[in-house]
């Protein structure tokens, strides 16, 4: 029997009465696990009746988490995988998600589609295309019930995670019920995640893994009070967010860096009083994490009683499940400053001297990253350099993680691809360092760096440059490499402005930012590309698309 799956059996049918709230602001339901999991054993009985079979894989497409919550446990017990779909919104192309989707159902070979509010229109389009599916709400009107889960092996797929990638060439993550409760368990661990006290609280879409698993699969599998609303919700109201922690008691909460930046601007002029005394954890993850950010949003939620430790920087990705590592709890923000020349060039992190510094007129000699904390349990960390050579502390290269949270493979339009060595290791895709201490560093994204005479340049500094100019939206630049026709290496800069139709304004934010970046990274952009907001590429989880973004500088810079 699946150790996952004995887990969250424990927590619905034991002593205690947390659940779950959906539904705020404008109909908040409360629902304990234990009724959740009586809808799951329902639900679990029509789709064993249906059909289902041990292995299969099952696709969901619904927004509300009191629909999703009993869905998914409801495969779990029928021993199916799951699959969040990404979801279509109000500017969504259906004709374009409709083909993209049946890419991705025919690469994980799923068998059902279920259905709920608000996608229930799109059972047409499904249907058109002979793709079978069910609606939550019928299957929680069946009436039979499930009196125990169908056995599965710790190897079974319980989740098949969509990467953030193309939707045109889609990949899924394998995670297995042993990947997941090892994961579950290390980060119960590094996060003293307490069943009785703590209240997680959350709008991170189903969809992506911070808020599959972190905010709806440990709270529902460890038995943890969770409030949980839907992006949207957050996005027409930042502020939500902080009434939701104040009103409920919220102890744990998590977001990607844009999230925290864009609360804080929005926290900084409301009037309302919100009591924020009681969160001891806010993880920030997901995406690059700019400590001015982090600062911003500590420093703003210090007026409603937020402690200056309670942010909690990590690192983690859907190959190892969700987390790698955390940083200490109660600690706050922490960075490593290192020496610029020495790690752009000589891929070392090492502290910098005394005599340097900045001065006004120079460069910028330092680089600063965030700590993010040291593996979790059963994880291993290395770093590799370009010939394969395993780098001592603060050597810069190639991040490999090894451990029982790992998975073993991926599903692509073109079949399984494995994603371990003959010795269980990894390659994130991540060049990065660990400390003395075993903490991790992450630089950035390995396919992104910016190569220029001899030096690698970081996207994220060149980011954070540009984002510090007035009318540039904050988490709304992207810094891409331009290689094709250039006679020398060369990147520009894309960037959302809300004055992107005013040609003056335009003008002087192409000067700024090239002289920001020029300040930081003492290179200056061959381009700045000023578009309006929504002009930058995305996935459906709403993260920059970098490639997207060079392809798209390259044409306009073509026309």
């Amino acid at each position: 029997m699946s150790r996952f799956v004995d887990t969250l059996l424990a927590s619905a049918t034991g002593p205690g009465d947390r659940g779950m709230v959906t539904g705020e602001p404008a109909a908040p339901l409360r629902r304990t696990w234990a009724e959740v999991h009586e809808d799951a054993r329902t639900m679990a009985a029509a789709l064993i009746e249906g059909g289902l079979e041990p292995g299969d894989a099952v696709a969901v497409l619904a927004a509300d988490p009191a629909a999703i919550a009993p869905a998914v446990q409801a495969v779990w017990l029928a021993g199916g995988s799951i699959t969040m779909l990404h979801q279509p919104t109000a500017r969504t192309d259906l004709a374009q998600w409709a083909e993209d989707t049946l890419v991705v159902l025919g690469m994980i070979d799923a068998g059902l589609v279920l259905l709920g509010a608000p996608f229930e229109p799109l059972a047409d389009i499904l249907s058109q295309h002979d793709i079978r599916f069910s609606r939550m709400a019928e299957l929680a009107n069946h009436d039979g019930r499930v009196d125990a889960p169908v056995p599965v092996e710790e190897s079974a797929t319980a989740l098949l995670q969509l990467t953030s990638g193309s939707t045109a060439s889609p990949k899924a993550v394998r995670i297995t019920h042993g990947n997941l409760f090892a994961n579950l368990t290390s980060m119960r661990i590094g996060a003293e995640l307490d069943p009785e006290h703590d209240v997680m609280v959350s709008w991170l879409p189903v969809f992506h893994d911070m808020g599959m698993v972190g905010f709806l699969t440990v709270p529902m599998t460890l038995g943890i009070e969770l409030v949980k609303v839907t992006p949207p919700d957050f996005l027409s109201r930042p502020t939500l967010w902080a009434d939701l922690l104040s009103r409920y008691g919220g102890t744990v909460t998590a977001a990607p860096n844009f999230a925290y930046a864009m609360a804080a601007r929005r926290l900084a002029t409301s009037d309302d009083e919100f009591d924020l005394s009681r969160v001891r954890l806010a993880l920030n993850g997901a995406e690059p994490i700019d400590p001015g950010a982090a600062r911003l949003f500590t420093d703003v939620c210090a007026r409603y009683g937020l402690k200056p430790g309670a942010m909690m920087c990590a690192y983690g990705m859907a190959e190892v499940t969700l987390a790698v590592s955390f940083a200490p709890l109660g600690v706050g923000l922490e960075v490593d400053e290192v020496d610029a020349e020495q790690l752009e060039e000589n891929h070392r992190a090492v502290p910098p001297s005394p005599v340097d510094g900045t001065v006004d007129g120079a460069v910028d000699s330092t680089r600063a990253f965030p700590l993010l904390g040291k593996p979790l349990s059963g994880l291993e960390i290395r770093v590799l350099d370009d010939e394969d050579a395993v780098l001592p502390a603060r050597g810069v290269g190639r991040l490999q993680l090894r451990g029982e949270a790992v998975t073993p493979g991926y599903l692509t339009v073109d079949g399984p691809l494995a994603t371990q060595d003959a010795d269980g290791w990894l390659d994130t895709g991540d060049e990065g360092y660990v400390t003395e201490h075993g903490e991790v560093v992450v630089c950035g994204r390995r396919k992104d760096v910016i190569i220029m005479g001899g030096r690698n340049i970081y996207p994220t500094d060149i980011e954070r440059a540009a984002s510090t100019v007035d009318g540039v939206r904050a988490g709304n630049v992207v810094a891409v490499r331009l290689d094709a026709g250039q006679r020398r290496e060369a990147f520009a800069v894309a960037l959302e402005s809300r004055l992107a139709g005013d040609e003056d304004a335009v003008r002087a934010i192409r000067k700024e930012v090239a002289s920001r970046v020029v300040d930081a990274v003492g290179l200056r952009p061959l381009d700045v590309v000023v578009l309006p907001p929504g002009g930058l590429p995305k996935t459906p989880s709403g993260k920059l698309r970098r490639a997207a973004t060079g392809d798209l500088v390259a044409k306009a810079r073509a026309g």
